[in-house]
């Protein structure tokens, strides 16, 4: 686990500033504490900062064959470089370490870009090849390590793993993306491949991009990889529950290899809990488990935790976060170098500063909600999906629409009462309607808070073309697969995954997630949805699989989630920071914003009116951004 940097001249061979090479290296130091080296030749710069996880004596990068022809840096892990090592020995490659990394680039010699598609892993890696006069970069399949890149105007190619390495580089320019900004306040994050900033770009997960000396313009990555829901396994549910629990055991297994102390997060989940309890099948020893507690019962799971230890008799740590606990903004705002608006990412850098402190490498349970249906909004959505099947779309928006504008917003009120979104929702298509289920600030919302310039300046772009790109591309007329396929495009990279990787590397720590497996989601996308949510009960084959290894309250109580009391905070201690954020001179001076809006919205949240919390969170975090932006520029 690591950071990368590098610096590609793509037209000539300038040489590079190797205090400039230093200072964009060194900015992602918190990604690779233990090593750092730096590789130049004319027209070429790679950097490195190593967290050592395997082969700690001679795993170190920039790494190169024996002639000094073809060099990598990497960050992430191949799971199966032990097993992959065969066929390049067999074609009479050799192997000069034993570390992952020194695997890709030998599979490269072998098969040249085709090697991305047996490498079984969470990676981001950038490949030159000298002989060729090409660098060749790939971002692995569920999108779990970043890689982020730009191109100067002066022919500069720039990368790094966190966008920080981009922006420290004199000659990027920072102008924001007016499209971004749009996304950002619908979805609380920035999507692939887009960045905040005009000039950079995401790699996209299970995408390649082949950089050629002399080649004009910016090439179009190219996918290696999709999940194609087939739903068509004909197997029982008791065979199901069997081999689910096999796949997830040699997920497990594979993401245990580690040459420094390895543990697990664990919530009181059930995913968590699932990856623990295979765990400690397979270990001789107690399985380190780290846990972090609220003292706000409402938002505390740390007693299921407790359970799953008790009956592993794991070596737990449990430390308790006061709920007040948002002193971090600032921190985040640095850390994630976006704007970036899931208030879990508080809780979540907590558990790596504790896990850190007892273990190098941590397996989390992120990844089965998305690939197992486990979301109450998946249930919501399908409720929704057999209505809108039922009428046509015009009867839908003929009907629907008006309910759904005039309709209350009644935050207040019991569940069942507030009617709005769903009204708004069944005049949708089921795209559109998923998208808005998701947003932070719905449309109208966005609308009435964006000033009139700023919404010229998006030329009609709204958040959900990105969500009917998508779908073009699924490939399935199954409501609940088309909605795990959005999610695995979007939310699970650019929320869930951005979320874990920052906050891990902010404490050099290294995130696995044996629930994102590749070879287990690709068996998973061909069982029936059936299996998936039944009678109204998520992750239902799941939950029965590990029925045998877990306890019933564990698998079966209404799940919860890493949540913060938001709208407790911007009502009490954070009241008065809330005002000063949302209605600071940034924020009204930035020309993205109506100020009468942004006063309605913070006066109704104060008096109770309507529930803004996570309109709130977002603006506190995009002045955040604003302000962090500026110190460091």
């Amino acid at each position: 686990m690591c950071g990368i940097s590098g610096l590609f001249d793509t037209q000539g061979r300038r040489s590079f500033d190797p205090t400039l090479a230093q200072r964009i290296n060194d900015v992602q130091a918190h990604r690779g504490p233990d090593e750092a080296d730096l590789y130049f030749e004319p027209g070429l710069m790679l950097g490195h900062r190593r967290l050592s996880v395997i082969d700690l004596a001679t795993g170190q990068q920039p790494l190169f064959n024996a002639d000094g022809t073809v060099g990598i840096v990497f960050n992430g892990e191949i799971y199966n470089f032990q097993s992959l090592r065969t066929e390049p020995e067999a074609l009479g490659h050799v192997f000069r370490t034993r570390s992952d990394t020194e695997v890709i680039v030998q599979a490269w010699m072998a098969w040249g870009p085709a090697c991305v598609h047996r490498l079984r892993g969470m990676f981001a890696f950038a490949i030159w090849d000298q002989k060729q006069q090409t660098l060749f970069m790939a971002r692995d399949r569920m999108g779990v390590k970043p890689l982020h890149y730009a191109l100067l105007p002066d022919g500069t190619l720039v990368f790094g793993s966190e966008l920080k390495v981009i922006t420290a580089h004199p000659g990027f320019e920072r102008q924001i993306d007016p499209q971004a900004v749009e996304d950002y306040f619908a979805l609380g994050y920035v999507p692939d491949p887009r960045c905040i900033y005009r000039q950079a770009h995401k790699l996209p997960p299970a995408h390649t991009l082949t950089w050629r000396r002399g080649q004009a313009g910016l090439p179009t990555p190219q996918p290696y990889w999709d999940v194609h829901f087939t739903l068509d396994n004909p197997i029982s549910l008791a065979d199901a529950e069997a081999e689910l629990r096999e796949r997830v055991r040699e997920s497990v297994r594979l993401r245990m290899i580690a040459d420094v102390p390895l543990g697990a997060f664990l919530s009181g989940g059930v995913d968590s809990s699932a990856v623990v309890a295979t765990m400690a099948g397979l270990s001789k020893l107690p399985v380190r488990t780290c846990a972090i507690g609220f003292d706000d019962p409402q938002f505390n799971e740390s007693a299921f935790a407790q359970m799953v230890a008790d009956r592993y008799h794991t070596d737990h740590r449990l430390e308790i976060v006061q709920s007040d606990d948002f002193d971090l903004i600032d921190t985040l705002a640095r850390l994630y170098d976006e704007p970036f608006a899931d208030s879990s990412a508080l809780p979540t850098y907590r558990v790596c500063q504790m896990a850190r402190k007892h273990v190098t490498v941590a397996l989390s349970g992120d990844g089965g909600d998305e690939s197992l249906g486990g979301y109450r909004r998946y249930r919501m959505h399908l409720g929704e999906e057999r209505a809108r099947q039922s009428l046509p779309l015009g009867v839908r928006q003929s009907v629907f629409g008006p309910l759904g504008r005039w309709y209350p917003k009644a935050d207040w009120a019991p569940r069942p009462l507030r009617a709005k979104t769903t009204f708004q929702a069944l005049a949708m298509d089921s795209a559109e309607a998923y998208q808005h289920s998701m947003s932070r600030l719905r449309t109208e919302q966005r609308r009435a808070l964006f000033s009139e310039s700023f919404q010229q300046s998006l030329g009609g772009y709204q958040t959900v073309d990105l969500f009917r790109q998508h779908a073009a591309q699924a490939n399935t007329d199954d409501p609940l697969a088309l909605i795990q396929y959005l999610d695995y495009k979007t939310w699970l990279v650019g929320d869930i995954n951005t979320k874990v990787d920052r906050a891990g590397m902010a404490h050099s720590l290294e995130v696995r997630e044996p629930l994102m497996d590749h070879e287990l989601i690709e068996w998973l996308a061909t069982l029936p949805s059936s299996l998936k949510i039944q009678g109204g009960e998520g992750k239902y084959v799941f939950k029965k699989a590990f029925e045998p290894l877990l306890p019933h309250d564990v698998l079966y109580r209404p799940k919860m989630g890493f949540s913060v009391p938001l709208a407790r905070w911007l009502r009490g201690p954070l009241a008065q920071r809330m005002s000063e954020s949302v209605l600071s001179d940034r924020m009204l001076d930035s020309g993205y914003f109506q100020r009468d809006a942004l006063e309605r919205m913070v006066q109704g949240h104060l008096k109770g009116q309507a529930d803004h919390s996570d309109a709130m969170w977002a603006l506190i975090m995009f002045d955040a951004f604003l302000r962090v932006s500026h110190q460091s520029a």
